[in-house]
């Protein structure tokens, strides 16, 4: 399953819930404001590092970029483009997008 958050974990609860109930071997997308979560110093406060013991963690490139935190993607997180969304999408035909 891919799970997709939009929403940055100093916003909104959804980050933290998505994090409890995915569960081995699923995939988290952080896109738009979530990926302040794929920085080194928000993947500990958001716990995104104990979650990818068991996640496979990606953040769109472009939203990164506009946000001016390209440069601080914590270890283990992949960026990917607007092509590797859809790649994710089409391979994880089940997908849930956190609000």
């Amino acid at each position: 399953m891919l799970h997709i958050v939009n929403k940055s974990h100093r916003q909104t609860s959804s980050l933290a819930s998505c994090l409890r109930l995915a569960g081995d071997g699923h995939a988290l997308l952080l896109i738009e404001d979530g990926v302040y979560a794929a920085t080194r110093s928000g993947a500990a406060s958001a716990g995104l590092a104990e979650a990818m013991k068991r996640l496979k963690v990606y953040a769109l490139q472009p939203d990164l970029a506009a946000r001016g935190v390209a440069g601080s993607l914590a270890d283990g997180v992949t960026a990917v483009d607007y092509a590797g969304f859809v790649d994710l999408v089409a391979d994880h035909p089940n997908n849930q997008t956190w609000l």
